[in-house]
């Protein structure tokens, strides 16, 4: 092993490291172009042998890569590997980490990469978000608060561009605003964000730690890794006591403070609700007996709780930064939710249609179904080794039906029989996307007027779709096609 990669950076002579980059995706073929721009020996291994692959290892190989696709492509480490970069999806039991454990060879990840090859002479400050849901709109409404205030960012990591495009891209970036999974935060060590904001911690991806004996735990330790060596300020949920412990457990830079969200009047050192104001009583000098008002809530998109959680989330970040409360104010204002979020997709015959395709798991259905007084509920994908008994139980008195789809459908059939047996359950069989077309038609016959038919499915999509927009765009389109024959 190489003894200076333990601190390597920009400036270390990358081309005596050989690094076998497991993956081709976005994350692993940016790592591996960001290596070879820096002289760097690079393998790319990946199982996958599609049109898509095989295109981007063209690429690669011109650039200098060695590249094997196809099965068994990544069963074995090369002999004079240095250094192992994991794409985020890559479990930590796949055969060539184990093996690079074995040999004791380092293992990143593309955020460590990343947070490396920007020091120690070009650092762009990094406010970073995590937790089980929101991640994606919390890391947008900043990104909005920040342009608001003049600021050039960027949104990156686990939305939008690979954050190693983006360091590397040349462009004087005041700040980023950084998206992790517990994926990627599985394998970071060096990074030191100047803020970070864990949302919520609930049971999600336990597939990807079947080897814990707690796969909870494991969850939320990677998700706790947000923030160590933080510089500034660690928010926290005032309403998930998890993640004030975990920042109470945190190894943080001298001076870092502790800043907490609320739905409720905040105490001090929170931002909180009161009146139908956003309010902020951290990042003020008079903190301790007044709140400087940041925005309404009528300007948080839906103005639904979760939306208003992430909104104080997001300006916690910002006003760490240094943004004003106008601009706090004008972000939220000119913020858009993004497609597939808690997304009106028409009113027919007094029934609202509403696609929530992001909400890949209990939590984030939870607070989707909380949006709604009586709900024709569309669920159903991968369930990701969860139960969904606490889900059914907490909103059996807004379900008014259940059209179940996808590969564990059964596994939230079984919730409903134990919890509420009264709920009407229908089960949509198949394995083709158009089997939304059916829970769609399934849907009408079921929904009448003042009812909302909601698609959050509580599971992962890959069992039938390509992801969580490609299930939101087949559910839009036969909504719209039932709209259509409304009309004529």
């Amino acid at each position: 092993m190489i003894e200076w990669l333990a601190s390597a950076n920009r400036l270390s002579d990358w081309s005596r490291v050989r690094v076998a980059v497991a993956g081709i995706g976005a994350s692993g073929y940016s790592a591996a172009d960001a290596l070879l721009e820096f002289g760097a020996q690079v393998t790319v291994m990946d199982e996958s042998d599609t049109t898509s692959t095989r295109e981007k290892a063209t690429v690669l190989e011109t650039l200098g890569a060695t590249v094997h696709l196809g099965a068994g492509a990544s069963a074995r480490l090369p002999i004079d590997c240095d250094l192992v970069l994991a794409s985020p999806g890559w479990a930590p039991t796949a055969p060539v980490f184990v093996e690079a454990h074995g040999r004791s060879i380092p293992v990143w990840g593309d955020v460590e990469l990343a947070w490396r090859l920007q020091q120690p002479d070009r650092v762009v400050p990094w406010l970073a978000v995590t937790g089980t849901n929101g991640k994606t709109t919390t890391v947008t409404m900043l990104e909005s608060m920040l342009t608001a205030a003049g600021l050039t960012v960027s949104a990156v990591g686990n939305v939008g561009r690979p954050i190693l495009e983006t360091v590397l891209d040349g462009v004087a970036y005041d700040c980023l605003a950084v998206e992790l999974s517990s994926f990627q935060l599985h394998r970071v060590d060096a990074m030191a964000v100047h803020s970070a904001a864990v949302l919520n911690v609930e049971p999600d991806h336990f597939q990807w730690y079947a080897d814990s004996p707690d796969p909870f735990e494991a969850y939320a330790r990677d998700k706790a890794r947000v923030y160590e060596h933080v510089t500034h300020s660690c928010v926290y949920n005032v309403a998930d006591p998890r993640t004030e412990a975990m920042v109470a457990d945190a190894d943080v830079e001298e001076g870092a403070r502790a800043i907490g969200f609320t739905l409720g009047i905040p105490g001090m050192s929170m931002l909180g609700v009161v009146d139908d104001m956003l309010v902020d009583r951290a990042f003020i000098p008079q903190r301790r007996d007044s709140a400087l008002e940041l925005a309404s809530v009528a300007d948080v998109p839906t103005g639904a709780p979760h939306m208003v959680a992430n909104a104080l989330a997001a300006a916690a970040l910002a006003r760490s930064f240094g943004v004003s409360a106008t601009a706090v104010a004008d972000g939220l204002r000119s913020y858009h939710l993004g497609p597939h979020r808690i997304e009106t997709v028409a009113c027919v015959d007094g029934v609202t249609w509403v696609d929530d395709s992001k909400a890949t798991n209990a939590h984030a259905a939870a607070a989707s179904l909380r949006g709604f007084d009586s709900v024709v509920w569309i669920a159903g994908g991968q369930a990701k080794g969860t139960r969904f008994e606490d889900l059914v139980a907490a909103n059996a008195d807004r379900i008014k039906a259940a059209i179940l789809i996808g590969t564990d459908r059964h596994v939230l059939a079984e919730a409903f029989a134990a919890e509420a047996p009264h709920i009407p359950v229908h089960m949509v069989d198949g394995t083709d996307p158009s089997v939304m077309r059916q829970a769609v038609a399934v849907a009408a016959r079921l929904a009448a007027d003042k009812d909302t038919v909601l698609l959050a499915p509580a599971c992962a999509s890959q069992d039938m779709y390509r992801d969580y927009a490609d299930r939101g765009e087949w559910f839009s389109t036969a909504v719209n096609e039932l709209s259509e024959r409304s009309r004529s």
